[in-house]
């Protein structure tokens, strides 16, 4: 009767929470940059120990990846745009080679991609969470994209399809434009404006067709 009474609290000891046992995933850093954007997707503060905590592991392991909170937020902003630029990738990849159209296919996909993916939008267009600057492979991807916009709007310029050859006030318009348009999105400004949600992606599509009527030669 003795040895049965101590042998209960033996069973119970084994039966630990998954809080309480050693880390077992495979991949701690991915674990922690997805736990990063759930706490900011919740518009929650994130920090490196709160990441810890949603991982369900010791609050000093996240440190051998990500030594302070930047560091982590940084690499969330760098998933964050690796994603965004496969979506503009693929939406290229499809357009027809008419630069106007590929043009508005690049702004269609940017609005698109950040109604979906609103978290990540809010991480890599704001300076809430870091200092987009300090992160080299965020400042490069950035880059190539102003360049790739540029390319489009002098093809178009050469075969004589714009209005204006003032391009880099065209781009940064156009850039304005699709920003603007998310940024209405994610702060939840249509349902005033009469739009509901079902027609946010469609009106994205109007208003993009009307600034490329306003700056096409016809």
């Amino acid at each position: 009767m003795s040895k049965s009474a101590h042998a209960t609290p033996k069973r119970r000891a084994s039966r630990r929470t998954p809080e309480a046992r050693p880390y077992h995933h495979g991949d701690l850093r991915r674990v922690l940059i997805d736990a990063a954007l759930q706490l900011a997707a919740e518009g929650g503060e994130v920090s490196v120990r709160e990441a810890a905590r949603r991982a369900a592991v010791s609050p000093g392991a996240p440190f051998r990846h990500f030594p302070n909170r930047d560091a982590l937020m940084a690499a969330v902003a760098e998933e964050a745009q690796r994603r965004f630029r496969a979506e503009i990738d693929l939406a290229l990849t499809e357009a027809p080679t008419d630069p106007l159209a590929r043009f508005r296919a690049f702004g269609l996909a940017y609005v698109r991609w950040a109604m979906r993916n609103p978290a990540h939008f809010e991480i890599i267009s704001t300076g809430r969470y870091f200092v987009h600057s300090s992160s080299a492979e965020l400042t490069r991807d950035n880059a190539e994209l102003v360049a790739l916009t540029e390319r489009m709007l002098t093809e178009a310029a050469e075969q004589g399809l714009l209005r204006s050859a003032d391009l880099k006030r065209i781009q940064i318009a156009g850039r304005a434009l699709v920003y603007g348009f998310a940024r209405m999105n994610l702060d939840g400004h249509f349902p005033r404006w009469g739009v509901e949600e079902g027609e946010i992606e469609r009106m994205a599509e109007g208003v993009i067709d009307l600034f490329i009527a306003g700056i096409a030669k016809r």
